[in-house]
Order: structure tokens, then C-alpha cells, then sequence
């Protein structure tokens, strides 16, 4: 199978439920933007791969010319959503972003050990009635479809992405289904696992990173609609 093909953006499992209102309102009015990405080593990037936040800059930045987007990375490896939460003020609110985006929930099935699914998803929950209260948009993205997170793990790591779909959808925000998208490469398209996900089992290759990037682009692209001085969003 050609590998174009795995970086199908299936936009019925990857759409944001809401309006992308402060983004949208920043493109249409400022040249100047900040975006800020903050998570665990999704975020932060793993060996030499080039993490998905400069990678999402690049591509918002082609879809929407003549705007300054800086997509600004707050990761950690191997942090989770209370650790995460922690940081909020001074690694997010600090930087006055219009859109956050939050990846969650795959640490607290990896290090089962450390966290307790429900209570990461409370505070998830917590923090991000705090972020509502904010002019931003926010974008909740979810665990990778990974070796390490599935098997013996599988039941658990199914019940955290239940657990923080519920939490954005309580809250009304936006999820990227990471998880599904990736699930459905491997189970529908045929996409060799190994393809996706380094040999230690949990984290994603470059050319996972750079298919999950663009299927964030093109989600974000898709609600944005439109824009003066830029090409008609694609999918």
C-alpha cells in the first residue's frame, strides 16, 4: 500500500465538534498568532524526530500566508495531565495563546503504576474549566494506538479515551481522536504497526508524526473555513 495513503485525514473520525472561534477571529484580524501545544513527549519529541508543534507551524502557516503562527512547544516526556496542569500558568496562560491544544492520556496508561484513569480524567476536567474562562480554544488530542498501550493495557487505555471524550464533550471542546485515527490506519487500511510506532512500542515514527500532523492541519483547516488572502481550506 502506497504510503500516501496512510496519511488519509478521515475527517467523519478526526472533525473538532466546535467553532475554532479565537483562532478564527486572529486570522481574520492580527498577522501575529500564538498557538500553544503542551503534553508529554508527543509534544516534546522522542530521539531525532521532529515533533508534531513546528510541524503543525509549518503547515498553518502555508495554509494561511502572510500570518506570523508561532505554534510554541511546552512539552515534557513522560508528564502526564496532573504534572501538565501544574504548568498551565506559567508554560500557557503566560504566552496569551487563541488556541491550546492538550495531549493527554497516554502516560497514564503506560506508567498505569502512577495514575489512576478516572482521577487523570478529573483533572482534566478541572483544568480545563479553568482554560474556558480564558479567551482561547482549546483541543483535547488523546493516546496513540501503540503496542505499549494496548495487550495487557488495551481495556485501560480503551477506557481513558472514553473517559477524556466524555471530559470534552462535558466541557464542550474539542477532541482529536488520535487513537481512532491510528486504529483505523492498522485495522482498515493496513498499515503495518511498525510503520507507526517506534521499536520501543510507544512512540510514533516520523512518518506517523508527520500523517498525524497533517490530519490535525487539515481538521483545523476544515473548521476555520475560509480566510481573506488565504487558499480554500483542503482535507
Amino acid at each position: 500500500m502506497p504510503e500516501t495513503q496512510a496519511c488519509i485525514p478521515y475527517p467523519d473520525i478526526t472533525a473538532l465538534g466546535h467553532d475554532l472561534r479565537y483562532l478564527k477571529e486572529s486570522l481574520l484580524l492580527r498577522r501575529k498568532i500564538k498557538i500553544v501545544a503542551i503534553g508529554s513527549s508527543s509534544v516534546a519529541g522522542e530521539g531525532d524526530i521532529l515533533p508534531f508543534p513546528p510541524r503543525l507551524e509549518l503547515a498553518l502557516r502555508t495554509r494561511y500566508p502572510d500570518r506570523m503562527i508561532d505554534v510554541v512547544n511546552r512539552g515534557i516526556g513522560g508528564q502526564e495531565a496532573p504534572e501538565e496542569a501544574a504548568r498551565f500558568e506559567s508554560d500557557v496562560i503566560a504566552e496569551t495563546p487563541v488556541l491550546v491544544i492538550w495531549q493527554v492520556g497516554s502516560n497514564a496508561i503506560f506508567h498505569r503504576d502512577l495514575y489512576d484513569p478516572g482521577r487523570v480524567a478529573g483533572t482534566i476536567a478541572a483544568a480545563l474549566g479553568w482554560l474556558k474562562s480564558l479567551q482561547l480554544d482549546i483541543i483535547l488530542m488523546d493516546l496513540q494506538y501503540a503496542p505499549a498501550l494496548l495487550g495487557p493495557k488495551e481495556h485501560d487505555a480503551r477506557l481513558m479515551v472514553s473517559l477524556i471524550e466524555r471530559v470534552a464533550r462535558t466541557a464542550n471542546v474539542n477532541l482529536f481522536r488520535r487513537f481512532a485515527l491510528m486504529e483505523h490506519w492498522v485495522k482498515n487500511d493496513g498499515i503495518d504497526q511498525s510503520k507507526l510506532i517506534g521499536p520501543d512500542g510507544l512512540h510514533q515514527t516520523e512518518f506517523a508524526t508527520n500523517c498525524v500532523t497533517l490530519a490535525l492541519d487539515a481538521a483545523i483547516g476544515a473548521m476555520i473555513g475560509p480566510v481573506p488572502g488565504a487558499p480554500a481550506p483542503t482535507v
